[in-house]
């Protein structure tokens, strides 16, 4: 198994990593890890079957009750409440697993892209690149996939 070489022998190497103010890089404080640790347990329960059934359990039961408490207003709000206090938590839980998923895609890719020849190194770090910047190197590879039908393909500037 090739392990990747971390050390950097030019700076022109450190050019294509992001920097470490980069959201791609996480702080190493017992807070964040613990947050971190945390959040991926709890959204991988939220996507369970048992997560779910205790939803539609707590539904029901919340339906069931209307009659008891004559559909009042205070019936209501506990619904309400209660899913939008869930929501606003799941919110940034989600979030925090999405990122770090998103970082570990992106070392992935990151890490076919280096290994291949041929690939553009251009695209590493290219997760931090501006709106306009992505656009583009979009519209390049889009003139590059049109020369490729005809026959004259050329890598993007």
């Amino acid at each position: 198994m090739n392990e990747p070489n971390l050390s950097h022998s030019s700076t022109d190497e450190l050019d294509t990593v992001p920097d470490t103010s980069s959201p791609a890089y996480a702080s190493r404080h017992p807070l964040t890890r613990a947050f971190d640790k945390f959040a991926s347990l709890v959204t991988r329960w939220a996507g369970s079957p048992a997560a779910f059934c205790l939803a539609v359990f707590t539904v029901a039961a919340w339906v069931v009750t209307g009659p008891i408490f004559h559909y009042s207003d205070g019936w209501q709000l506990v619904i309400n409440t209660g899913t939008t206090i869930v929501t606003f938590l799941m919110v940034f839980l989600i979030q925090q697993s999405q990122n770090k998923d998103s970082v570990a895609l992106h070392l992935k890719l990151n890490e076919l892209l280096s290994s291949h020849r041929t690939a553009s190194n251009q695209l590493i770090g290219i997760e931090d690149a501006s709106e306009e910047e992505l656009r583009r190197l979009a519209a390049a590879y889009l003139r590059l996939s049109t020369r490729e039908s005809d026959g004259s393909a050329e890598l993007p500037a």
